[in-house]
């Protein structure tokens, strides 16, 4: 059995490497920065916990001021339920119809709701409900420049309609675009963000043409949040990344009127090998994703120039200089490119309290949907 990487009370020195650290103050800075915003604005939010993978983080989000939170997976959401979060939103398609079963299940414990965009998987989720007695919120997903997922604008009034003649609670409409959170300019994100919003208030005039009211549209990220807010379409931000800030996130610009986050999740490594030119630290690409790039080094002149299952060479950058290289044994901070699929290869959290250099451990927090593909 692997040993854990840190017990209660230890210094953040004495966490073994790879680890994967939450500063907890700056995350609770950001948590804070988040809630402030929505309520200020009047807005609800729904943050999303395929990012963090975890109950406690979510109970956080809620006591902050959360409404509840999204998921992605109906098993992410069953065991977000077994956690306690008892307002869960899988803002994605289901179409297998055990699948269905499962999420009917479910809505008989919990409050939830689940998005659709086509006639058979209305039909599915209707049987299913039928057969557990159940009633989960039905959201109608529409396409607003992602490509993905999603019905057009013309067609939301038609599956509303659908929705609500196979004795389903139609909830409005899920209007999420993931391409645009990480365009580099904050106007081109608002512009973006404008067009979105134009498909969005021509999909409620379809459904308004179908004789249907459509009660609120969710969606919105981190890196769009504060546009769909003020565009007064939205009534619900589905943000999550923002709780950790990874550096994907971190390299766009950020809007003039949001709350500013920080880096508040890392994987601590090792120095484990020094040569003249460069150092190997002791986590590669099992402890942290690259699909958004190599990882950062905070507070060094250091680049990752290479990597392999479980090292990591880093180089000089900037005005830095090999006689600048870190020793033997020193501990490296790498800051993910992208924490969703890193915190996905990670079995727990190690949160820290006091800072990453004098820190003490306060918890220690299982990756509760570590894994959760269903």
């Amino acid at each position: 059995m692997q040993q854990p990487s840190a017990r209660l009370g230890d210094p953040v020195a004495s966490v073994a490497t790879p680890a994967l650290v939450i500063d907890l103050d700056a995350m609770e800075r950001n948590l804070a920065a988040m809630a402030e915003f929505a309520r200020s604005h009047d807005i609800r939010l729904r943050p999303h916990a395929k990012m963090h993978k975890s109950a406690a983080i979510a109970q956080a989000q809620i006591a902050a001021g959360a409404i509840g939170v999204c998921a992605q997976k109906v098993s992410e959401a069953e065991v977000l339920a077994e956690g306690g979060i008892a307002d869960i939103f899988i803002s994605n398609e289901v179409v297998d119809a055990a699948k269905l079963s499962c999420v009917a299940a479910l809505a008989t414990r919990i409050t939830l709701a689940i998005a659709v965009d086509s006639i058979l998987g209305v039909d599915r989720l209707a049987e299913a409900c039928k057969a557990a007695g159940s009633a989960p919120d039905v959201f109608v997903e529409i396409d607003v420049g992602q490509g993905r997922c999603g019905v057009s604008a013309e067609a939301a009034g038609a599956l509303a309609q659908h929705v609500v003649s196979r004795g389903l609670r139609f909830a409005g409409l899920q209007a999420y675009q993931g391409g645009a959170q990480h365009i580099r300019g904050a106007a081109e994100r608002e512009a973006a963000v404008r067009r979105a919003a134009t498909l969005v208030r021509a999909a409620q005039a379809s459904i308004n043409s179908a004789g249907l009211e459509c009660p609120l549209v969710s969606g919105g990220g981190t890196g769009t949040f504060a546009f769909e807010a003020a565009s007064g379409v939205w009534g619900e931000l589905q943000a999550g990344s923002y709780l950790f800030m990874d550096g994907e996130y971190a390299d766009i610009g950020p809007a003039e009127h949001a709350p500013r986050f920080e880096h508040a999740l890392f994987v601590k490594s090792q120095v484990m090998s020094r040569s003249a030119s460069h150092v190997v630290v002791d986590a590669g690409i099992k402890a942290y994703a690259i699909d958004s790039g190599l990882p950062k080094v905070r507070g060094r002149e250091l680049e990752m120039f290479n990597y392999g299952d479980e090292h990591g060479v880093l180089k000089p950058s900037g005005s830095g200089s090999a006689v600048d290289l870190p020793q033997l044994g020193e501990t490296i901070w790498l800051v993910p490119g992208h924490c969703d699929p890193t915190v996905n290869l990670h079995d727990a959290y190690v949160a820290v309290r006091g800072g990453l250099e004098r820190g003490v451990v306060e918890a220690l927090w299982p990756v509760d949907t570590r894994g959760c593909l269903i």
